[in-house]
């Protein structure tokens, strides 16, 4: 098969994983022009439509569907060869692409992995900061981080933390005027800064438990944001309470800046896992990753509830 033909199949096996093509245009380094051309020309050469394309998504059709089932894996497995071939060289060398969120970056990974990046310059980490759920496979992420119950099956799961605690704090100034919630229930007489989840648009309930007895509130407030730095932000100001991972105010608590609120109803939970594809043959730059984090691989749990500021 001639070369270009090779190039038109992987630009079409790019924008049926990605959905989009500004997206795959983005991954590939092409104009989004040039891969619409690219892709005109494949299905004229083949004489069938391969992708449906609407003003919001692009999705296979059937013949593309059969045809991305059929090749997709196989750059998948070139992909990992020629990076494994790094294991030839005196220092590994490669790109690990991470999606993770804010907190868990500057709390673990950064701290667990900069050491790693000093000795082995080859190597290099993009990290993606994101919110929400990203299709690893799709948008060609090595590995994600995400609390362990939040994560797939078909996952390869590192535990990279130690459980995790939520807080539900508020400011002196706040409280000043208020009685503090003896309960739960009580928050929805109290103005709580709201968390708008990324991946379904709703509004994360504010889950505790206390002695194996799990209770959901649905609170109101002035405020809603959809990630926690500017909840944190709002709290030390007096808007409200706020319900965030304890590491995340831990700072403020021991400053005085904010006080803690039924402390009994935030038992630990699992914390952050590395999540990666199952059937991909890690690269040895990756290999280093997992070995930086000095932790086995287990096997993930099924999807439990919403992950609330990862």
């Amino acid at each position: 098969m001639a070369r270009r033909n090779l190039n038109d199949l992987l630009a079409f096996v790019t924008i049926a994983r990605a959905g989009s093509f500004t997206r795959a245009a983005a991954q590939l380094g092409v104009t989004q022009s040039a891969l619409s051309q690219t892709m005109r020309s494949l299905e004229e050469r083949l004489a069938i439509r391969l992708l449906t394309r609407t003003t919001r998504s692009v999705s296979p059709t059937e013949a593309g569907e059969r045809l991305l089932k059929a090749i997709g894996h196989r750059f998948d497995d070139i992909e990992a060869e020629l990076e494994a071939l790094t294991a030839l060289r005196d220092k590994p060398a490669g790109t690990v692409r991470i999606t993770c969120g804010d907190l868990v970056l500057r709390t673990i990974l950064l701290p667990k992995l900069t050491p790693l990046l000093r000795a082995y310059p080859d190597i290099e980490i993009e990290f993606d900061v994101n919110y929400g759920f990203r299709d690893i496979v799709a948008d060609r992420f090595d590995a994600g981080v995400r609390l362990g119950e939040s994560i797939d099956q078909d996952m390869v799961a590192v535990p990279i933390g130690p459980p995790l605690r939520m807080a539900a704090v508020a400011a002196p100034d706040y409280l000043a005027s208020r009685q503090p919630p003896a309960k739960p229930e009580e928050l929805v007489s109290h103005r709580c800064i709201n968390l708008r989840l990324p991946t379904y648009g709703g509004l994360y309930v504010w889950e505790f438990e206390r002695r194996g007895r799990p209770l959901n509130v649905h609170v109101e407030g002035q405020l809603t944001f959809n990630t926690s730095p500017p909840i944190v932000e709002a709290a030390l100001d007096g808007m409200g309470v706020a319900f965030l991972p304890e590491d995340e105010v831990s700072p403020y608590l021991q400053q005085g800046r904010l006080v803690r609120l039924l402390e009994d109803w935030c038992p630990p939970f699992p914390g952050y896992y590395l999540y990666y594809p199952s059937r991909r043959q890690p690269s040895p730059a990756f290999s280093l990753v997992l070995d930086a984090l000095k932790l086995k691989p287990v096997r993930s749990r099924p999807v439990h509830g919403s992950d609330p500021a990862s």
